[in-house]
């Protein structure tokens, strides 16, 4: 691949992943903090992402594979998504906020998939390719954060609990959807061959894996520690603004941070541990984070806050792209794509948003109010929940996972990025 066409698919994969850095991630301090909005309605604002993953394989595989060149859909999604954030910016009811957020997301997360896609279709080779020039969407998730840090100081506003970064995620997706139309010509491909089927998008043949024992293991597993989950992606922003640590959101890019660490030791991982202990030890992970999330604080016990957050590197290198390398060698080589993206269906999608249904309850379980008038929470029974929570799925996985170890080769970590959704 060309120089020229490696950076314009990197920027491309920046923006993307800025746009949901910079929202993302601050969403359940400013609905809690400013519109005063409860723990469950926080949950179902964030799910609204999930549905948007449920959704969108059947709107990509309509749209990109028959109707739309995909630079063009990416640019009407970004364009369309930009003005949906402006004005959720300005929304103070939960009923309207909840509706514009929604129809973001299925405006946003096809584009993840689409972003990849296009960018399959300028390389020669792929698997060797994709990942240097992924890595850059994990960059951009960490840019936003600092950029959010930095814009507070320069303004002297505490921006997590204002619609600034939502405002900002805006303007980045305005900016993604121009720099969208100058991508490559990237045409529909299936329009000759039959039209859109569901059958194209899961195919009866990827059902077929779950008569491996393992494999439908692995799966559950998959769908029942995305529900604790979501309590870290909902929830993390808000606790640490609510117990006293500066600058939160730029503390938490030390996750994103260590993901690009641990990716790169993850083939050093698997090859010693296998795929149940490399898949055990990313389990095991959410159950310390949550745990050190419940018991430490902002003042000598801050450390346990910023151990918890760095370990995002294990957390989601360790169970999801190893997951991702374990279905990409289970799958024959013409369902591996369908296989991933049921997956991704499966975790990402329903398990995400059965997550988002649940957390929020569990924090408003434990609000209270302080002695100065002000909504606190019991933060260290609203964490142990999660953690019970990711250690029962550690032990069915534990009980329930049988698999030979092969003697295959690990896949690359460039390789395993291929089909990450997110960060």
């Amino acid at each position: 691949m060309q120089l020229g066409m490696r950076f314009r698919l990197s920027f491309m994969m920046f923006l993307e992943y800025f746009i949901w850095g910079a929202w993302y991630v601050t969403l359940g301090t400013w609905l809690g903090q400013s519109l005063h909005f409860s723990g469950e309605q926080i949950g179902w604002a964030a799910g609204t992402t999930a549905l948007g993953a449920i959704v969108s394989p059947f709107l990509v595989g309509l749209m990109a594979d028959e109707l739309f060149s995909t630079e063009y859909l990416l640019a009407a999604l970004h364009g369309i998504g930009g003005a949906l954030l402006w004005f959720a910016s300005t929304r103070t009811s939960f009923g309207q906020m909840y509706v514009v957020l929604l129809v973001y997301s299925l405006c946003y997360m096809p584009t993840m998939a689409l972003t990849n896609s296009l960018s399959f279709r300028q390389m020669k080779d792929p698997r060797q390719e994709f990942g240097a020039i992924r890595v850059l969407g994990t960059l951009g998730w960490i840019v936003a954060g600092l950029a959010l840090t930095a814009l507070g100081g320069i303004i002297a506003v505490k921006v997590e609990p204002t619609a600034i970064p939502i405002q900002m995620a805006a303007i980045a997706s305005i900016t993604m959807a121009l720099y969208c139309l100058t991508l490559p010509h990237t045409p529909p491909l299936r329009s000759a061959h039959g039209g859109f089927r569901l059958s194209n998008i899961f195919p009866a043949e990827a059902f077929s894996l779950f008569k491996d024992r393992a494999f439908t293991i692995f799966a559950i597993a998959s769908f029942l520690i995305c529900i604790p989950l979501q309590f870290y992606y909902a929830f993390t922003n808000p606790f640490l603004n609510e117990v006293g640590v500066k600058n939160a959101v730029g503390k938490m890019t030390m996750g994103q941070m260590s993901e690009l660490a641990f990716m790169v030791t993850l083939p050093w991982f698997f090859k010693r541990l296998g795929v149940k202990r490399t898949l055990m030890l990313g389990m095991l992970a959410w159950v310390v984070r949550y745990i050190l999330f419940g018991y430490g604080n902002s003042g000598a016990l801050v450390w346990m806050l910023y151990v918890g957050i760095a370990m995002h590197g294990i957390c989601y290198d360790f169970f999801f792209v190893t997951g991702q390398i374990y279905v990409d060698r289970k799958a024959p080589a013409a369902l591996r794509a369908a296989a991933q993206g049921l997956i991704t269906f499966i975790t990402y999608g329903v398990g995400m948003f059965v997550g988002s249904f649940i957390c929020g309850p569990v924090v408003d379980r434990y609000k209270r109010v302080l002695a100065d008038g002000t909504i606190g929470h019991d933060w260290r029974s609203i964490w142990l929940v999660p953690a019970i929570g990711s250690a029962l799925v550690l032990l069915f996985f534990l009980l329930g996972f049988r698999e030979k170890e092969g003697t295959e080769e690990p896949a690359m970590a460039g390789e395993a990025r291929v089909t990450a959704q997110g960060d």
